[in-house]
């Protein structure tokens, strides 16, 4: 990492684990990849919300209102743009660079629709 160009709206898998483990976390890990996605594997306590759906004006699930949000979605494209949108609505917000598949491959929990080991889609 170079230190001077450290982009303040963006985290690595790191990062976001750490802000987003735990009962007493300070953020809430928002996944905004699409349905599908979000069935065939995720982190655990993430909360679901589709970028299609923000980018067509839905609210925010109740679980996330009025918390720093850690977007994450496959590979950190589409999470960057929810941030962005996010952000531009109020909330506070960064996005995971890599992703899930960063996730996964750091050797992070992955879970699926019925609670059994998922994959990141």
């Amino acid at each position: 990492m170079f230190p001077f160009s450290r982009d303040k709206k963006r985290v690595t898998v790191e990062e976001a684990r750490r802000r987003t483990r735990g009962a007493d976390a300070p953020d809430v890990l928002l996944d905004v990849r699409e349905r599908g996605e979000w069935a065939a594997g995720r982190a655990p306590g993430a909360v679901h919300a589709p970028l299609s759906a923000l980018v067509a004006g839905a609210a925010l699930p109740k679980a996330a209102l009025g918390r720093p949000l850690t977007v994450i979605c496959r590979s950190g494209n589409r999470s960057r743009r929810a941030a962005e949108l996010l952000r531009a609505r109020g909330a506070e917000a960064v996005d995971v660079r890599g992703g899930m598949e960063q996730w996964a491959t750091a050797g992070y929990p992955v879970v699926g629709g019925s609670g059994d080991e998922g994959s990141p889609a």
